[in-house]
């Protein structure tokens, strides 16, 4: 199967090249990084400079933007939003319709739940039951 590729225009009116990414089909830009075992469904997009590690997973309608990192194994679920240079860490994982501001950052093993909103700038905290379920706390 061939590469195909979608271009858009953005706000600013300049010209978005994404490609179908190999595992799930989802959009990711050309300038972005995503490993071939991170998994991007087909209605969800990863924009210019974002990078999505080995093994994590972006669910249906997920949005990661420009220079996002979304780390191992982590999980951005369903319609769920990462904004611009946030760092969503090792093992987290965004609950369905959650939205991380830019420059927020998820630690690593951290849940998030449903619908809740992390502020630009901000950090969420691995809870001890988040450590307990990695393994991570007595």
């Amino acid at each position: 199967m061939g590469i195909s590729y979608v271009e858009f225009e953005d706000e600013a009116g300049v010209l978005r090249r994404y490609r179908k990414h190999v595992n799930g089909r989802g959009l990711v830009a050309t300038t972005a990084k995503v490993d071939p075992t991170a998994f991007v469904d087909p209605t969800a997009y990863v924009d210019p400079g974002a990078e999505v590690q080995r093994g994590a997973q972006i669910g249906p309608g997920g949005w990661v933007e420009g220079d996002a990192i979304v780390a191992e194994r982590a999980v951005v679920g369903v319609n769920a939003h990462v904004g611009r240079r946030a760092v969503v860490g090792r093992n987290a994982v965004i609950g369905p319709y959650a939205s991380i501001g830019t420059d927020a950052k998820v630690q690593n093993g951290a849940r998030v739940p449903r619908e809740v909103t992390i502020a630009d700038g901000d950090e969420w905290r691995a809870s001890s039951d988040d450590l307990r379920r990695l393994g991570l706390a007595a």
